[in-house]
């Protein structure tokens, strides 16, 4: 005779629970791709006062750089702090040894600012939220090498 199993909806979880199902993931994924572990990176803009007028939060694990938020105070946008932010964030992404990076983004947020910086969009949501769109976006942060063709003579 099978066992019977049952879902719950857990309106408030037990972090126990939580944790063990975490736990279990993480075993599992680690037995596929050996140990892992994301770290944090965060840079901040700060004006004279030392008052944070922007900054950037990111991951990194597994060869990528995860940009999880970037902003920047609304009267210094289009200043180029939020460009050298992220290429900051990139330059020390590549020194920690990450090959991408990645972010995810709205319709009503800066993706062009990301495409504008060799960001590719690899895929989008349409009504996410509606009436917007959720778009995500990749870069190599590798380096290419010149091709023989496009060399100066």
């Amino acid at each position: 005779m099978m066992p019977e199993y049952k879902i719950s909806i857990e309106i408030r979880p037990d972090s126990k629970q939580i944790d063990f199902v975490d736990k279990q993931l993480q075993e599992f994924n680690v037995g596929k791709i050996g140990d892992y572990q994301y770290t944090p990176l965060f840079l901040l803009l700060r004006d004279s006062e030392k008052k944070v007028m922007g900054g950037l939060e990111g991951f990194i694990g597994l060869g990528w750089f995860h940009i999880a938020t970037l902003w920047i105070a609304e009267e210094l946008r289009g200043d180029g702090y939020g460009k050298a932010l992220l290429l900051a964030a990139e330059k020390e992404a590549v020194n920690r040894g990450c090959l991408n990076a990645y972010v995810f983004t709205y319709s009503f947020q800066a993706p062009e600012f990301y495409q504008h910086l060799g960001y590719e969009v690899f895929g989008e949501l349409e009504d996410f939220p509606l009436g917007h769109r959720r778009y995500f976006l990749k870069k190599s942060l590798q380096k290419k090498p010149a091709r023989f063709d496009t060399l100066e003579k």
